[in-house]
């Protein structure tokens, strides 16, 4: 019988929406910060063999494209509604967490699957679907309480064993769990949901693009009212405000990683055409002014 370990947590803070997608490897992610204020990350993570465990905490919304790593299937618990969902590296969608958002989430790679004859592709059609089960919140914090025991340094576990615990516990909560909705308001969810699919594949596709409200009605293959109806069911916000927010983060990215550029340049790149403005938009959002965030790039850089 394999000897327990002392298996070690890994956990970060940060200050910035970009440091949030560095300190998770593996992960396709693009995120965005869209409430006011500065921003606060949480992330443990726990490695064992085949199957990695994060919990992440954020304090202001931010908007997270994402796609799982190759071949792994992810239960992410989402700790604000209890919901489960389920994601696999096809898994494209655009979300925006409220304030103050917590998920856990169990992610199993290929080989691990295959070794325990699990198949993914049997559970076409639950995949980015808000699933509901009584366990969820349990569980959740269940595996939010374990990360904090595996970070004392005297608690030792068998790896191999709490992996196919994981594994065990997470299919029988699948199994358990219901869609919420149902009839009609699922047919006018997943229309919703195929209108943001196509809108979160243009932005992944064309993340330094720009467009009007017209022109993102077009990607989206649908009328501007339809496109508002969508926004406001899955991101609380109006797509005109999304695009605004899309913008100023893609001009704080600039302002923190380009050499030598100025703030009119950054603003006139992302279609803001009044600087004034600019900097009071990016100050409200971010809580300082794009010179401030030039400064303290120099700084860091020092």
């Amino acid at each position: 019988m394999t000897n327990s370990q002392a298996l070690q947590v890994q956990a970060y803070h940060t200050c910035d929406v970009t440091e949030q997608v560095r300190a998770t490897p593996g992960w396709h992610q693009h995120y965005r910060q869209m409430s006011p204020g500065l921003f606060s990350g949480h992330l443990r993570c726990l490695g064992l063999d085949g199957v990695e465990v994060y919990e992440e905490r954020l304090n202001t919304r931010v908007e997270q494209f994402f796609r799982a790593p190759s071949g792994s299937l992810a239960f992410c618990f989402d700790q604000s509604d209890h919901s489960l969902y389920l994601l696999n590296e096809q898994s494209r969608n655009i979300w925006i967490t409220p304030e103050n958002y917590q998920e856990v989430a169990v992610v199993f790679d290929q080989a691990f699957l295959a070794r325990h004859g699990v198949d993914p592709q049997r559970l076409e059609g639950l995949f980015m679907v808000p699933l509901g089960s009584g366990q969820n919140a349990l569980f959740g914090s269940w595996l939010s309480a374990m990360l904090t025991r595996l970070g004392q340094a005297d608690c030792r576990l068998q790896s191999q064993a709490l992996a196919e615990q994981l594994l065990e516990d997470c299919l029988f909560i699948l199994d358990n769990a219901c869609q919420r909705l149902q009839g009609g308001a699922l047919g006018r969810r997943d229309e919703e949901r195929a209108i943001m699919r196509r809108v979160s594949q243009w932005a992944a596709d064309c993340p330094e693009d720009t467009l009007n409200l017209v022109e993102l009605a077009d990607v989206a293959g649908v009328s501007l009212r339809q496109l508002q109806q969508a926004f406001k069911g899955f991101t609380g916000m109006p797509p005109g405000q999304w695009l605004r927010m899309r913008r100023l983060n893609g001009a704080r990215r600039d302002l923190l990683v380009g050499e030598g550029v100025t703030v009119a340049e950054v603003a006139m790149r992302w279609s803001f055409w009044h600087l004034g403005r600019f900097s009071e938009s990016y100050r409200q959002l971010f809580k300082e002014f794009p010179s401030e965030t030039i400064r303290r790039r120099g700084r860091a850089s020092v």
